[in-house]
């Protein structure tokens, strides 16, 4: 019962900061119109941010057990997100700026929105069927996409690296190893679309498992 309180608080904390983010978001785009897609990380960016931070704490959840989701999928979306929030775009301002960020900050939200008001109901016992079937079908469409804009985020961000050599490492003398981060970046891209296959495949396999038979399971997501 106690760690079922600590989820529901833990999931509410983030519904609440996803969907400040989400509702921000949304009323900037309707008053400033295009103009406010450049402005998008310097407004939501500290929040999203500490949501990205925090979210780090359901690894814990998975590794104490007291949160029943496969590690390997959850582990690969939050470190995706770690690392293109903060080593790509919080370390280039001149990416921050680019509506890439928009993007991608709309369809993280988007999901997040979802998929934590579900896990709150989950937590009671409540299983909604038309929620039940968002939280497990919407991903399929957007977590794709969430990819492709990382990808481009990637992409975007490696010439500045190239520039400012950030990152970058070169040993002095008598050391001859060096790091060179674009390259790294762009193996990165590899792993990226090699572990969106997995999640994806993950992702079918949960859907099957609440909605293949049509009855919804007493599952955590």
């Amino acid at each position: 019962f106690t760690m079922n309180v600590y989820l529901f608080a833990y999931d509410l904390m983030q519904f609440c900061g996803h969907s400040w983010i989400f509702t921000n978001m949304i009323i900037r785009f309707m008053t400033f119109g295009k103009d406010s897609l450049a402005d998008t990380f310097h407004s939501i960016g500290l929040v999203m941010r500490l949501c990205q931070l925090l979210s780090v704490l359901e690894i814990l959840h998975i590794l104490i057990g007291i949160d029943k989701t496969c590690l390997l999928p959850r582990f690969l979306q939050i470190t995706e997100r770690i690392i293109v929030l903060f080593v790509v775009i919080n370390s280039q301002e001149e990416v921050q700026g680019k509506y890439v960020v928009c993007v991608l900050f709309f369809l993280w939200n988007l999901l997040d929105v979802v998929r934590y008001t579900y896990n709150m109901l989950a937590r009671m016992g409540i299983y909604y069927l038309p929620l039940t079937w968002l939280n497990f079908s919407l991903c399929i469409l957007l977590y794709p996409l969430s990819v492709l804009a990382k990808g481009f985020a990637i992409c975007v961000s490696l010439p500045y690296f190239e520039s400012f050599g950030t990152y970058s490492i070169k040993l002095p003398f008598p050391f001859t190893f060096s790091i060179y981060f674009p390259y790294v970046l762009k193996m990165y891209l590899l792993v990226l679309f090699a572990g969106m296959c997995f999640i994806i495949r993950n992702i079918f396999s949960e859907r099957t498992a609440h909605l293949g038979t049509g009855n919804i399971k007493n599952k955590r997501s």
